[in-house]
């Protein structure tokens, strides 16, 4: 296996298994079950990040490599590319894995931009790294 298919050496923001709910007829998870996933992973690294609430304003280059079954184990990085003033653009690659097996293949990647908001639903500053 290359360096290019191993996941990040970082623990994962999301992991959860894929369940049959979460897939069609033939056992594959909905791609829109694994957006939700990451956009959900993208999101805690933004509230964290701008120390309050952010909302999704933007997904670019969503990417699906490779079919997830159910039973695979489903981990998902996110990680800050970049901080504007009111925004945060976030990578995010989703890897999944047997559960019996050892081997991970990315599955999905993409990249999600937030907006740090206020209590009146307002662009706010992302307040400087701690």
């Amino acid at each position: 296996m290359t360096d290019a298919a191993l996941p990040p050496e970082r623990s994962p923001t999301i992991r959860v298994s894929a369940m049959p709910a979460d897939a069609n007829a033939y056992g594959d998870i909905f791609g829109g079950w694994l957006m939700s996933l990451m956009d959900s992973a993208a999101g805690l690294v933004a509230a964290r990040r701008s120390r309050g609430r952010a909302v999704t304003i933007a997904t670019d280059g969503m990417h699906f490599h490779a079919p997830v079954h159910v039973g695979d184990e489903v981990s998902v990085y996110a990680q800050i590319e970049k901080i504007g003033r009111t925004s945060m653009a976030i990578q995010v690659e989703s890897w999944a894995r047997d559960r019996h097996g050892e081997e991970s293949r990315k599955v999905t990647e993409a990249r999600f931009t937030f907006v740090a908001i206020d209590e009146n639903r307002r662009p706010r500053d992302v307040p400087p790294a701690a």
